[in-house]
């Protein structure tokens, strides 16, 4: 509701704006032509997503992961991690946030191990494992307009590095820091069982559930590829959606609510999208610059990034890159800039939606995380991954 509310009050800004002639009628055209089928896949890919958590898809994989883990604290933590991040590069960082994160919570309460390391794992690896593909983030998806259409091909050509090195830094820095709780060991028998329709609980209805189950992998599967084809990727997520909302129709109409699509995300974004434009007619890009540089050095790259960086833990990842975007006037540039915005915001709580979603559901099952903690890791970790990011993108000569 406060997201809604915000996106109301932006858009209502943005309305303004265009009432006054700060932004042009050929402007707004414009804008709407690049953002519409942006936001028709997220509204597209959030009912995918939902109906697969819906059909137990999320849980089912995490408790064989448990399983996998063979009773190794740190095996199973690898493992989740390795699910947190191919769902962030895959299905996008808010999907991991809001789906995986009460997975992780069960499996490892089930397992009697520490929530912290693996709750931490997931929310920064929702956030820095977003560089890979242009689907992983809704920053990356404005970038490959901004790039001329790149293929997800020659996107992850880009930024595959950086996308690894983002990764690899905030792993390291739990497993140092919580080496002790890895060490434990846990029972591969569950304490409960769980029904695969819910992210905690009780016992399954096999025939509708492995209906269900078995349905939701497989359109999965198929849209999977389909998203990295180079198709628009409003096509492959529509059909994945329409084709998932006919099998729950069938099986399970009562899930197939209004509440599926993200209301509030699909305002809060609109309502951005338009305030960013208008700002950057009146120009703050140019404000940004003195800060973010020009070159495409080594430390040029260091500036940009930071600057993304810090824009995010300030005000929000969606907004610092609408405002930088014009400051990234070449592929090498793009991807520093990305960097800043996708692996840098993870000290302040709202520096991304996905960690504030992140948060709400570990307040939903009961589990506590200092915001004081969070951000004073987040002081280390967020400039140490940036760095080896910027590093790994300058070493192989993009």
């Amino acid at each position: 509701m406060r997201l809604a509310i915000i996106g109301t009050v932006l858009l209502g800004v943005g309305a303004e704006a265009i009432a006054t002639g700060t932004l042009s009628f050929t402007e707004l055209t414009a804008l709407v032509d690049r953002v519409a089928p942006i936001l028709l896949f997220v509204v597209a890919m959030t009912v995918v997503t939902e109906l697969c958590s819906e059909a137990g898809v999320f849980l089912w994989t995490a408790r064989r992961l448990r399983y996998w883990g063979r009773g190794s604290s740190l095996l199973l933590w690898l493992l989740l991690a390795v699910f947190a991040t191919l769902s962030t590069v895959f299905l996008s960082l808010d999907t991991t946030a809001v789906l995986l994160t009460p997975v992780v919570v069960s499996v490892t309460r089930q397992a009697g191990l520490p929530v912290l390391p693996f709750a931490l794992a997931t929310v920064w690896l929702a956030n820095t494992a977003s560089l890979l593909l242009p689907i992983s983030n809704l920053t990356n998806l404005l970038a490959q307009h901004s790039l001329g259409g790149i293929t997800p091909g020659g996107f992850a050509g880009l930024m595959w590095a950086p996308s690894l090195a983002a990764v690899v830094v905030p792993l390291l820095f739990i497993g140092i820091v919580f080496r002790r709780d890895l060490r434990n060991r846990y029972s591969r028998i569950p304490v409960v069982r769980i029904r695969p329709d819910q992210s905690a609980g009780t016992e399954s209805r096999p025939a509708a559930d492995r209906v269900l189950l078995v349905c939701s992998a497989v359109v999965l599967a198929l849209l999977l590829p389909a998203l990295v084809s180079g198709l628009p990727v409003w096509i492959p997520a529509s059909g994945g959606a329409v084709a998932l909302g006919a099998v729950f129709a069938f099986l399970r109409p009562r899930v197939l609510k209004v509440s599926l699509i993200p209301w509030s995300l699909v305002l809060f974004a609109s309502g951005l999208f338009l305030v960013m434009e208008a700002a950057r007619h009146l120009g703050a890009p140019e404000l940004l610059g003195q800060l973010a540089g020009q070159g495409q050095g080594f430390m040029d790259l260091v500036r940009l990034a930071a600057a993304g960086a810090a824009g995010s833990n300030v005000l929000n990842n969606l907004p610092a890159y609408l405002l930088a975007e014009p400051l990234a006037r070449s592929p090498v540039r793009m991807a520093a800039l990305l960097i800043g915005v996708n692996a840098g915001p993870i000290i302040t709580p709202w520096a991304s939606l996905a960690t504030l979603l992140w948060h709400d559901r570990l307040k939903r099952m009961n589990v506590l995380i200092s915001w004081k903690g969070y951000a004073l890791f987040g002081l280390i970790v967020a400039p140490l991954t940036v760095l080896a990011a910027v590093g790994a993108l300058a070493a192989t000569g993009q």
